[in-house]
């Protein structure tokens, strides 16, 4: 930091500055050597100014050699000290022997060699110290600066280092840690790389640091973990810093935290899955994506684009998302015929137009309401835009030419609990039971989706932005959860080896607790627990504790992709669930959520919700006498 008082020229030259420096201390050392073994005189002038040139290269070649040429100024230590001792006994065994015989100067007196090597080595020493004094007293005016240790000694960190170097930073680095064991003793822009990661316990002991720097951007999920366990253990404070390209791009400065990836958080390394297969399927043909504005439908969007389809149709009911979707593909369309309209699938006779229209052989259906607090006091909209615009879509697709129908479910309709994942389960059996008539029909079960739209991560890193306590339901409470790229890649996987009827399931680890996930966040966005606080705030509406993946009675069974399972809906009589489902639609048109909850519950026999017999009982007899009277007046 204090480099910044020194002209740039002397910092440039800095090798042949320290070099001219040190020579003539050797000078100085021999001149004063001299002057006190002869009382201050000068006699046999001639022998020492034959060995002023000898004894300056002898000691620079020597001091060049133990590495006596670098950033002295800046730190010196006991391995300093014991370098410059040795450099000074080799010299002076150089120097005497070069003396003695080439040049025969049987007349130079013996003291001189030690006097001589005593003087060097003190004013050696004896600069250095100095500098370290007048370099911490104008830190000590920088006092508000964060000493920091860098994690990475690549070029991500070299770039940091560089902008330590800036007055304003608010930084001083004292080192950097990495384990390339051949970066050790390098020095970065003078800065060392002091020892390997798991080191920094024992660094951190031998000297003060304030905060550490994990200055590799490229590290994957468990290697950011690693390095948080450890910061953990050394027990301090750390921060992440921003993406390799932002650093490239010169668009941040030390002080801005990265924004901590949904790798870091997800618990293992994300599932790869090879869709090269899904190329042949796709090529050349007319794709609609509806819900292409969400999260899920617009990665759906970019890499069925990969896959150069003919025409790629993006229908969504929102405007804006449509707008700003508009925007993210047009620069890359791949030769693929971009169409994007704005339309309810709810509104039937809109979507038959577009399907006629446009005639598409492939659908990927990823319109629907997912959350599950707000379903829960809008159940007739759960059940118009889940279950019942699907089962309109699915006749309209059979009658346009469509050969592959391909769903998004979730794992919240297995034994659910709650309206949203009910209607699901509805869907997944509407799938499973329609007729094939040349259509092929897959459901796709998934977890929750880190970072989409609504999720718990958005709505955490706010609240830690806003300086607020994360706020968690349950502190045992657990979710399956999947990044957005591995549920798109089920998705198309699901496309491409998915037979008519099948539900396939990604294998996502084992579920991973809130909190857990909170206090991940918490650590990987370099804060502790107790700077941000976090608050339970009870069970919501229609929330358990633990998502399943499969029922029990579901039987699993491994798929050319290892990380994927495919079962199979229980198959219904196709007449009687659609009859329950005319029930269903009857039911709408009453402002009365119990009997449309019993009638789900009649189509999912494991759906459950709040409430005793009697009031299951009750809004059961209330369904029929609305079905009846309905029936009544047809």
């Amino acid at each position: 930091m204090w480099t910044k008082m020194v002209p740039q020229w002397l910092l440039r030259y800095r090798p042949w500055f320290i070099g001219t420096f040190q020579a003539c201390l050797v000078l100085c050392s021999l001149v004063m050597a001299w002057m006190l073994r002869f009382d201050f005189s000068f006699p046999y002038r001639p022998v020492l100014l034959s060995a002023f040139p000898v004894l300056v290269l002898v000691r620079l070649g020597v001091m060049a050699y133990f590495g006596l040429f670098r950033g002295w100024w800046r730190y010196v230590g006991f391995k300093d000290s014991i370098d410059i001792l040795k450099a000074v006994l080799t010299g002076s065994v150089l120097f005497w022997a070069i003396m003695r015989y080439p040049l025969g100067a049987a007349r130079f007196p013996r003291s001189i060699y030690v006097l001589e090597a005593l003087l060097t080595a003190g004013l050696l020493v004896g600069v250095r110290l100095l500098s370290r004094v007048l370099a911490q007293s104008l830190r000590e005016n920088l006092s508000s600066c964060k000493r920091v240790i860098l994690i990475g000694a690549g070029s991500a960190a070299q770039m940091i280092l560089r902008e330590i170097r800036r007055a304003e930073s608010g930084y001083f680095a004292v080192g950097c840690l990495d384990d390339d064991r051949s970066k050790l003793g390098v020095r970065l822009n003078d800065i060392p790389v002091l020892g390997t990661v798991e080191q920094l316990p024992g660094v951190l002991s031998a000297c003060f640091v304030d905060e550490v720097l994990i200055a590799v951007p490229s590290a994957s999920g468990s290697q950011m973990r690693r390095f948080v366990e450890i910061c953990n253990r050394a027990n301090v404070k750390f921060r992440t810093v921003p993406g390799f390209q932002d650093i490239i791009a010169g668009q941040v400065t030390v002080s801005q935290l990265r924004e901590v990836s949904l790798e870091d958080l997800l618990g293992r390394e994300p599932v790869q899955i090879d869709l090269e297969s899904v190329r042949g399927e796709i090529a050349g043909r007319t794709v609609l994506v509806t819900g292409a504005a969400g999260s899920i439908g617009s990665e759906i969007c970019r890499q069925v684009l990969e896959y150069a389809p003919a025409q790629l149709i993006c229908l969504d009911q929102s405007e804006t998302g449509i707008y700003f979707l508009r925007l993210d593909l047009t620069d890359h369309t791949n030769g693929t015929q971009l169409t994007f309209r704005v339309a309810d699938v709810c509104d039937t006779e809109r979507v038959c137009s577009l399907l006629l229209e446009f005639g598409p052989k492939i659908i990927f259906h990823a319109a629907a309401y997912k959350h599950v607090p707000l379903m829960e006091s809008n159940v007739q909209e759960a059940v118009k835009n889940n279950v019942l615009a699907l089962v309109g879509l699915l006749d309209l697709a059979s009658k346009a030419g469509c050969k592959s129908f391909v769903s998004i479910s979730s794992d919240k309709a297995v034994n659910p609990t709650n309206v949203m994942g009910a209607t699901k389960r509805i869907c997944e059996l509407i799938l499973s039971s329609y007729p094939a008539n040349g259509m092929r029909c897959v459901s796709v079960r998934f977890g929750n989706v880190l970072g989409s739209n609504g999720s718990v991560i958005p709505v955490l890193k706010q609240q830690l932005r806003n300086h607020q306590p994360l706020t968690i339901t349950h502190p045992d409470i657990k979710r399956f959860f999947m990044i957005t790229p591995e549920a798109v890649a089920l998705v198309l996987q699901a496309f491409a080896i998915g037979k008519h009827g099948d539900i396939l399931v990604l294998d996502m680890g084992e579920s991973v607790g809130i909190l857990d996930l909170a206090r991940s966040l918490i650590r990987l966005s370099g804060k502790s627990e107790q700077d941000v606080g976090i608050r339970f705030t009870g069970l919501r509406e229609g929330e358990k504790l633990n998502e399943e993946l499969f029922y029990g009675h579901e039987r699993v069974v491994p798929t050319a992709c290892k990380k994927i399972k495919r079962t199979n809906g229980a198959l219904r009589n196709w007449p009687e669930l659609c009859r329950q489902l005319d029930d269903l639609r009857a039911l709408l048109t009453v402002n009365d959520a119990a009997p449309i909850r019993a009638k789900i519950k009649e189509i999912v026999p494991e759906y459950s919700f709040e409430g005793n017999e009697q009031s299951w009982n009750d809004s059961k007899d209330c369904a029929e006498k609305i079905l009846q009277k309905a029936a009544g007046h047809d």
